[in-house]
């Protein structure tokens, strides 16, 4: 009976090529890899080209889902290449690790242990580990292990005896020995023991008694765990991993893995296409200099062959000619890189992710990494299908896609824009949604139905029957609008319906694009409006600064809507701020807001306006509180100081006569609004009040620049310089 002991880097190329080579060579009739018992049953899996790595076993507690732990394996992890070998030459595998049973049970995340190889590097004279590993193993051709476990050895002899300070590492060690005892008992003559450097010293014989490794091992909490395979990426490989061994650079290491001959040529051959697809220049003689500075590189510094820091070093100064920000573009796109793996259709899924692989499948939609944008055209069926599932998915708490701001400015309801990115742990938020139904759209309806039965808020009970009708959810849409009439009945805080009652009117418009009947919608949104009509002008007496300036917004979140709702809303709306506006009492920022709201409706005429203008801002009101008016009047209405003489000469007048001692008391207030104009609007504005009192217009400034305050300051800079002026 042999045992061989493969002590191992998790994601390192130079290990998984020397691994493939010696497990051939060795022929082991089993063969035992560090990793999640559970797994067993899906390595067959393996043997379908289907299954493309970047992939990860993917475990969780099926009680609490919100437990999980990845193990990833990339096409240069050691892991990975032993799985491939024994699948093909038909040798059983068994992952030895503590089961995922146990760690979720413990933790929720798969074990890991400190870095040794930092302290391998530092003895080596090395700062940085990655550096250190990957001048003497990554570019060895030769096989390494018994250096590795020697070196495991050496530095496990100097930790204090009896130190328990790693329970955790302990206790997954004693259970990858009781696994090893066990496949020796089965018969098995050749076993090939595949794990992490660090624990071959644990694992080599002679063992110690079985008897301290159950002790260790009983009375462990255990959770039932699941098992599947789940695509993974190289981005999530560099961010982290379940080994606790994440690599910065896994598309260097890919290309390491892949590339047998001229690996420096062909890797800034690559460097060149990416910076190539971004229009950038670069030749065919930018390439051949930058190999021959990375290989000058590596043989000023003894290497064996140029690394990573000496091709990036070309390529920032060949390649890139010293941009840091076109290195970082190649650092994204090609060293870490957008690789997405991939499994089989027919691997196992829970009964969620099979419909959203299947939805996704006849909708030709890519599950892909990489951001991109999609334009969809809600009146064609294939967009407006999309765009349910999306939003379905938004509900059940998996962003694949996120609205954006559309390139085509359309202000219509017919089209939306998306940015999708899909990203591994979604895979987790799939298990966790399955609690809510087997597909997605049943899922999103439970979800929806769940949400309103639970909403604290009017608000958020609208937004949910919002997002119910973007996602075509008709199941859950009758129990939404019931809650959503019973809330708005309930609550006399009118506040709470003028917070709830914009997204109320924008999904009413969804009936003609979405093909959704939104009659008992906008029945339900005209009974709140009735409410709010009737509400507002209790709500806004006596009230102070601050809540005047939070019912303000609330004013403008309802009257920009309320138009959705036909002429007879809009009618009663006005009718409400008309009645609203006659109240002595008003506070003045509220004041100057519903005076301008309807003079932009042309319900208040425009002598009125300056009247009411003129007389909140007469010598004898306090200055703060016409500040309030000017600041609830004029917001985001520059224009009307541009077009409208009489009502700039009104605010005119008015600034020139604060006195002195309370000017500093409006400034905020005037900040807060003309500092909101655009700088045209400003100059415009500045320009008109100039001509209306005659004043001398400032210079004209060219180009930016003051010439005649510039000659002012040309001596003092002289004198500076030290230079004749």
């Amino acid at each position: 009976m042999t045992t061989r002991l493969f002590g191992i880097r998790h994601h390192g190329p130079g290990s998984a090529r020397a691994l493939a080579a010696e497990l051939h060579a060795f022929a082991p009739d089993v063969v035992l890899i560090e990793g999640p018992p559970e797994a067993d049953a899906l390595v067959a899996l393996a043997a379908d080209p289907a299954l493309e790595p970047p992939v990860a076993l993917l475990a969780y507690a099926v009680d609490d889902v919100a437990r999980a732990a990845f193990w990833p394996f990339a096409v240069f992890s050691p892991e990975w290449q032993a799985i491939r070998y024994a699948v093909e030459a038909r040798v059983p595998v068994r992952f030895c690790d503590l089961p995922a049973a146990h760690q979720l049970a413990l933790d929720g995340r798969p074990g890991g242990s400190a870095d040794p190889l930092a302290r391998l590097a530092a003895v080596a004279g090395y700062d940085d580990p990655e550096r250190w590993w990957d001048d003497v193993i990554e570019h060895r051709r030769e096989p390494a292990f018994t250096v590795i476990a020697d070196a495991m050895a050496a530095l496990r002899a100097d930790e204090p005896v009896g130190d328990h300070s790693d329970v955790h590492g302990a206790r997954r060690e004693a259970y990858m020995r009781t696994v090893l005892r066990r496949t020796r008992k089965d018969g098995y003559e050749r076993i090939a023991v595949v794990c992490g450097a660090w624990h071959v010293p644990a694992l080599t014989d002679p063992l110690p008694p079985a008897s301290r490794d159950q002790a260790l091992l009983r009375g462990l909490p255990k959770r039932k765990a699941a098992c599947a395979w789940v695509p993974w990426t190289h981005g999530r490989l560099a961010a982290s991993s379940g080994y606790g061994a994440g690599v910065t650079s896994p598309g260097w290491y890919h290309h390491l893995f892949t590339t047998d001959e001229d690996v420096t040529a062909c890797w800034l051959t690559a460097v060149a296409g990416v910076l190539r697809a971004e229009d950038l220049p670069v030749s065919t003689a930018h390439v051949i200099e930058a190999v021959r500075l990375a290989e000058t590189l590596a043989a000023l510094r003894d290497r064996v062959s140029a690394g990573l820091a000496e091709v990036t070093e070309a390529t920032l100064a060949v390649l890139c000619g010293g941009n840091e920000v076109q290195l970082d573009l190649v650092t994204r796109k090609l060293v870490v890189g957008e690789r997405m793996g991939a499994v089989p259709d027919d691997a196992p899924l829970t009964p969620l992710a099979a419909d959203l692989a299947a939805t996704a499948r006849r909708l030709r939609l890519k599950r892909d990494p990489a951001p991109r944008e999609l334009d969809l055209d809600l009146r064609n069926p294939g967009g407006l299908d999309r765009s349910r599932l999306l939003h379905r998915l938004r509900l059940l708490g998996i962003p694949w896609g996120r609205p954006a701001a559309s390139a085509r400015r359309s202000t219509g309801t017919f089209r939306e824009t998306w940015e999708l990115a899909w990203q591994p742990e979604f895979e987790v938020d799939l298990v966790a949604a399955g609690v809510h139904g087997t597909t997605v759209a049943g899922a999103a309806t439970a979800r929806v139905r769940a949400a309103v039965t639970d909403a604290p808020a009017l608000s958020d009970v609208t937004a949910a029957v919002e997002r119910c009708l973007l996602a075509h959810l008709p199941g859950a849409l009758p129990d939404a609008l019931a809650v959503l009439d019973a809330r708005a009945a309930d609550d006399a805080d009118v506040t709470h319906l003028m917070a709830a009652f914009p997204a109320l009117a924008r999904a009413t418009r969804y009936g003609d694009v979405r093909g959704t009947d939104t009659g008992a919608l906008s029945t339900v949104a005209e009974r709140v409006l009735a409410r709010i009509c009737a509400g507002l002008p209790p709500a806004a007496h006596g009230v102070d600064e601050s809540e005047a300036t939070r019912l303000a917004g609330l004013v403008d979140g309802v009257h920009d809507v309320t138009g959705l709702l036909g002429e007879e809303a809009t009618s009663r709306w006005l009718a409400a701020l008309d009645r609203l506006v006659q109240r002595p009492a008003l506070p003045p920022l509220l004041a100057g807001r519903l005076a301008r709201l309807l003079a932009d409706a042309d319900r208040m005429p425009p002598d009125q306006v300056e009247r009411r203008l003129a007389r909140a801002l007469t010598p004898g009101t306090p200055s703060a509180q016409a500040g309030a008016y000017v600041e609830g009047f004029f917001a985001g209405g520059a224009l009307l100081l541009v077009h409208d003489d009489r009502l700039l000469r009104v605010v005119d007048r008015w600034l020139a006569e604060v006195a002195p001692d309370q000017f500093d008391e409006v400034l905020p207030l005037l900040r807060r609004t003309f500092g909101a104009f655009a700088d045209p609007e400003r100059r415009a504005i500045g320009e008109r009040a100039a001509a209306l009192t005659g004043a001398v217009p400032a210079p004209r400034v060219a180009d930016g620049i003051d010439e005649e305050r510039a000659e002012r300051v040309l001596p003092v800079f002289a004198q500076l310089l030290g230079v004749a002026p």
